[in-house]
C-alpha cells in the first residue's frame, strides 16, 4: 500500500521543486531489488529518532558504524519540532566523518510495507535523500537504506551561533513537540547502546547554560 496523500498534506509548501516523495521512493525500491541478496531482506540505518521511536518490526538490531556521514542537528523542522515562524531543528546525516548507530534487519516478506511507513515518516517533503550505505554486521558488510542531507538542500541549517542554538532549544515546538525533548531523547538513547556524541552533549548543555 502506498502512503496516503494525507501523510503528505501537511508538508506540501515545505516541498522543493523537483523532490517528488513518490518518485523517490520508486527509485529506492528500484535499488533495493537490485541490490538485495538471495532472501530479499531490507536493512535500514537508523541515527537519531529511528533507534527510539523505529516504528516497524525487525529480525534483528546491531549497533554499527557508517563512514563518509556523520550525525547532525542541522535540518531545519518547520512542522515536527517548530513552525514556519520559529524552526525547530532534526538531525541528518551529512558528509564528512562517521557516524555510530543502529542497523536493522527487516524480512523480504515485509520490506515492502516498511518502505511505505519511512517514507510516509520520513520523506513528506522530500527533503532526505536516499542511500544505501554499507553498514557492518555479523553477517558482513551489508548495503543500508540511510536518510541524508545535502548541504546544498534549503533545509540545512550551515553553521549556527550558540545563541541560535539556545533559542531554539528553548522555544522551538511542532506537532510532535519540542526540539529540546527530540534531541534529549537522542542522547540519552544513544548512551543506552554505547555510543557517545560529545557534539550533541556540546549543545545540549547550551539549554542549560544559566548565564545565556
Amino acid at each position: 500500500m502506498q502512503p496516503t496523500d494525507a501523510a503528505y498534506a501537511p508538508y506540501e509548501h515545505l516541498r522543493p521543486p523537483g523532490r517528488d516523495p513518490q518518485r523517490m521512493l520508486a527509485q529506492a525500491r528500484a535499488e533495493w531489488h537490485r541490490r538485495a541478496g538471495p532472501q530479499r531482506d531490507l536493512w535500514v540505518f537508523g541515527y537519531a529518532s529511528l533507534i527510539w521511536r523505529t516504528d516497524f518490526d525487525f529480525t534483528e538490531r546491531h549497533a554499527s558504524r557508517i563512514h563518509g556521514w556523520h550525525r547532525a542537528l542541522a535540518m531545519w523542522s518547520r512542522v515536527n519540532r517548530g513552525t514556519p515562524e520559529l524552526p525547530g531543528l532534526v538531525f541528518a546525516l551529512l558528509p564528512g566523518g562517521s557516524c555510530q548507530g543502529m542497523v536493522y534487519r527487516v524480512p523480504g516478506q515485509q520490506a515492502e510495507a516498511v518502505f511505505d511507513t519511512l517514507w510516509a515518516r520520513e520523506m513528506p517533503s522530500g527533503v532526505y535523500d536516499a542511500r544505501w550505505l554499507p553498514c557492518a554486521t555479523p553477517h558482513g558488510p551489508v548495503p543500508a537504506l540511510a536518510f541524508t542531507l545535502s548541504r546544498r538542500s534549503p533545509s540545512f541549517t550551515g553553521e549556527l551561533a550558540p545563541e541560535q542554538y539556545r533559542h531554539i532549544f528553548r522555544h522551538a515546538s511542532g506537532r510532535y513537540g519540542t526540539t529540546l525533548d527530540y534531541a534529549r531523547r537522542t542522547l540519552d538513547t544513544l548512551r543506552e547502546h554505547g555510543i557517545h556524541d560529545r557534539r550533541l552533549r556540546a549543545l545540549l548543555a547550551l539549554a542549560d547554560d544559566p548565564e545565556a
